[in-house]
């Protein structure tokens, strides 16, 4: 396991705003969009936390950090990266990286994520979070491309579980053991995305159940949950799409709480990434993944839970 030193400032970074350190452990949060800051302003009845895709605050200033500064003054935020293609084939972009150090030092996020998937090729960034064969070379890459982002930012970031829709017949080792074998290389946390373990186990056949049981939630910083749609392939059959246009299905409520049964109250997001509802329901379904984790935190003590601040 890497030990990982605090890295000097890059060129251009902003100066630590030295913003209020919020705790973080045992709470909901939801995406922050920008259409709904002044009515959480207006609500003084917001507890969780927020979080918000690291490419949407790369420039310098303007709306987006002023928003995202009122946010953060008065609750925890998690960064959440979608464009490093840290599974990717090709070295990482190094100045896409100095842009995601510089808004951690910024805003001081209480978690820091990633995804296990890679979205570039040479210089053209996909809109898709795409697969990557499990095999011992692939284990490898991914392990130096982590070892490379955790050294620059100094801490260790939380790595997400994708959402599958096909498997490679290279590979060589189950998602689970390929993930498991991550975190002893690299150090890593694990964020764990339940809806995709639900859309995975559909489209590919395999059990959602079996899976966390083989997954290592030991080193779950934060949970994610979302919203999918159903459609068909091109031979008629079921294939569910990891969509984040709407409220938590059920089954996937039933995975979440088994998993906090095992974990206690890690903190967890519920994602809402397009037809974006008003707040009150956005806040309902935090509000709904708040009880769960609440249910079960009697079981454990306070101050020794995941990820706490």
């Amino acid at each position: 396991m890497n030990t990982f030193v605090a890295q000097p400032d890059y060129c251009g970074a902003v100066p630590s705003l030295r913003l209020p350190a919020h705790a973080i452990a045992g709470l909901t949060g939801t995406s922050f969009k920008y259409e709904h800051l002044q009515t959480i302003l207006a609500d003084d009845r917001t507890d969780g936390f927020f979080e918000v895709h690291a490419e949407n605050y790369m420039g310098a200033g303007g709306w987006p950090h002023e928003a995202l500064t009122r946010i953060r003054k008065d609750h925890p935020v998690s960064l959440h990266g979608v464009c490093m293609s840290i599974g990717g084939p090709q070295p990482l972009d190094k100045s896409h990286l100095g842009r995601f150090k510089g808004l951690i030092e910024r805003y001081e996020p209480a978690l820091v994520s990633e995804h296990l998937a890679w979205s570039t090729h040479e210089t053209t960034y996909f809109n898709d979070l795409l697969p990557l064969p499990y095999t011992q070379a692939t284990l490898a890459r991914v392990a130096n491309h982590l070892d490379e982002v955790q050294e620059t930012i100094g801490r260790p970031i939380l790595l997400e579980n994708p959402s599958s829709y096909l498997v490679f017949k290279e590979s060589t080792m189950s998602e689970t053991d390929f993930i498991r074998a991550l975190v002893r290389r690299t150090g890593c946390g694990l964020l764990l995305d339940v809806n995709n373990v639900f859309v995975s186990a559909a489209n590919l056949g395999f059990s959602a159940l079996d899976y966390l049981a083989d997954y290592p939630l030991e080193y779950v910083g934060e949970i994610h949950l979302a919203g999918h749609a159903e459609q068909q392939d091109d031979e008629g059959a079921l294939l569910l799409i990891d969509s984040h246009d709407g409220p938590v299905a059920d089954a996937v409520w039933r995975l979440f709480e088994t998993v906090v049964r095992q974990t206690g109250p890690i903190p967890t997001l519920v994602e809402w990434d397009s037809a974006i509802p008003e707040w009150p329901i956005l806040k309902t379904e935090a509000l709904a993944a708040q009880a769960i984790l609440d249910r079960h935190a009697q079981s454990f003590m306070l101050g020794t839970v995941h990820g706490s601040a």
